[in-house]
């Protein structure tokens, strides 16, 4: 387990296309994704499969982050890949620790809405 005490706390989102949902950090490759999953304490992390020519995909990012053990509080997978989808749930869900929450799908509007008013918060 890693040191959180003096980490940035961030939501991340990582897409190398989709504009990023108010309130998170944008990852545009998989390298600078597990970089801020390594320098900070990530509550929400929203993956995508296909990460573009020559970029690890999404299963990549989440063997990586069973490896490393760098997982955040909570995990949505936002690919419209039904292979990466099933591909990264299960490579992750072999490897999570029981307090990390793992959903099959993206991000509902509900969790969207909560995560852009805790940005605008002082």
């Amino acid at each position: 387990m890693t040191n959180t005490e003096n980490k940035p706390k961030i939501h991340l989102y990582m897409d190398d296309w989709r504009p990023c949902p108010d309130g998170f950090a944008l990852a545009r490759t998989g390298e600078e994704c597990l970089t801020l999953l390594q320098e900070c304490e990530v509550g929400i992390l929203s993956l995508d499969h296909e990460m573009g020519p020559g970029e690890p995909s999404g299963s990549e990012v989440a063997a990586r982050i069973v490896a490393n053990g760098t997982f955040p509080q909570e995990i949505y997978l936002h690919t419209s890949s039904e292979y990466g989808r099933r591909s990264m749930y299960e490579i992750l869900y072999a490897g999570k620790p029981d307090h990390v929450v793992l959903h099959r799908g993206p991000m509902s509007s509900e969790v969207r809405k909560r995560t852009a008013d805790e940005q605008s918060r002082p």
